[in-house]
């Protein structure tokens, strides 16, 4: 972990967490979303099996391959709820909910955890788990909207 002189491991724990909550708070309030704080040249890693899981190279390529056609599927924006965040030096781990109405009318609910690693008050690497089987019954399901 890198980190300059000047800042202790609590103050850098504290801006990181400081700037994830606000990126869940845009989210949660319609006014933006913690992909914000994505660097161009970051990678998200969905692991497990789903429709979605592999290595992210950069921002373009996660927001265009699975935020926006995600989106596309949604007739109601997604809602997240923090049920906990935790950080640990660049580290923060975001436990929460998230749920809202399919294109078909259908309710999606998720549950996640992210792992976010910030450099500055910019997200550098994240690894993101959740329900792999409600996620493929929405992908596989619902036709994005053009």
């Amino acid at each position: 972990m890198e980190m300059s002189m000047a800042q202790t491991k609590d103050q850098i724990e504290d801006q990181n967490k400081a700037t994830v909550q606000a990126g869940f708070d845009a989210w949660k309030n319609g006014t933006g979303s913690p992909y914000d704080s994505l660097a161009q040249d970051a990678t998200w890693e969905i692991v497990g099996n789903s429709a979605a899981s592999r290595v992210y190279t950069s921002k373009a390529d996660f927001i265009n391959t699975v935020i926006r056609p995600f989106n596309a599927r949604m007739s109601t924006r997604l809602i997240p709820t923090i049920r906990s965040v935790y950080a640990d030096g660049d580290t923060v781990i975001v436990f929460f909910d998230a749920e809202g109405t399919a294109r078909d009318g259908k309710p999606y609910r998720n549950t996640y955890t992210w792992y976010l690693q910030l450099r500055g008050k910019q997200i550098v690497k994240a690894s993101a788990f959740y329900d792999s089987v409600a996620f493929n019954d929405f992908w596989e399901r619902v036709t994005p909207q053009p």
